[in-house]
């Protein structure tokens, strides 16, 4: 089964544009799990534009299902994370001036780096994934530094996907199998939607976990978030 994790930065967004607590990021969070989320993410940036170090605080004693943490393990995050202890916490290469995440890490680069941060995770008992893009390469490269998973960086997938998703999808399955073949956990995030996801949960109904922020929470607007809840849980079978 491939598990819906849902990012509720969006939530957060609109929360600190009147500087309030309307909407509230952690009631949000749980009617999530209420209405089928099987996994809660956030990713919580240095300038907290949207996620807060306070709402990580808030939400890791309150929620029932898996809570997924993304970010750049700079010396903040590490600590942040090491002290709320999430199922999983993917490594994301921002930076801080970075609009949203757009490519994933080169492991063999800072493969001492990466390393170093997953032993240092391990030890807390916290499941590690590290966001790469779509290339077999870098897949063989995250799994020497004893990460558990990788997370495939969707968005090319996503941008290909109208014109010929044969050809979007062809690099995923390339790499997802590799990532398999040596036994590391496999997660996809990025630009997924209510258009493309079932294509891709087809062709790699392998995949371990999605996670899905921007998308989701547009289509709420219209749909009311249980029912789309529960539509992404239908476009993954």
């Amino acid at each position: 089964m491939t598990k819906l994790s849902v990012n509720i930065n969006k939530v957060a967004t609109i929360r600190n544009a009147r500087g309030a607590n309307n909407p509230d990021v952690v009631r949000v969070a749980l009617d999530c799990e209420r209405f089928g989320a099987q996994g809660i993410t956030v990713h919580p940036r240095p300038d907290e534009r949207h996620i807060r170090h306070q709402d990580v605080l808030d939400l890791k004693p309150r929620l029932t299902t898996e809570f997924n943490i993304e970010g750049n393990p700079e010396p903040d995050f590490v600590n942040l994370v090491l002290q709320v202890v999430p199922a999983q916490v993917t490594l994301v290469p921002d930076t801080h001036d970075q609009l949203t995440s757009n490519h994933g890490w080169d492991p063999r680069t800072h493969f001492d780096f990466l390393r170093g941060v997953t032993e240092k995770f391990h030890g807390k008992g916290i499941r590690v994934s590290i966001f790469v893009d779509a290339d077999e390469e870098m897949v063989e490269w995250a799994a020497r530094t004893g990460a558990d998973r990788v997370e495939l960086y969707t968005e090319p997938y996503a941008s290909l996907y109208a014109a010929d998703r044969d050809a979007a999808i062809a690099p995923f399955v390339r790499a997802g199998e590799r990532a398999k073949e040596l036994g590391l956990g496999l997660n996809c995030g990025h630009d997924l939607s209510l258009e493309n996801l079932a294509f891709m949960h087809r062709q790699m109904p392998y995949i371990d976990e999605v996670s899905i922020g921007h998308a989701l929470i547009c289509d709420a607007l219209y749909l009311g978030l249980e029912e789309t809840i529960r539509r992404y849980r239908e476009q993954l079978g």
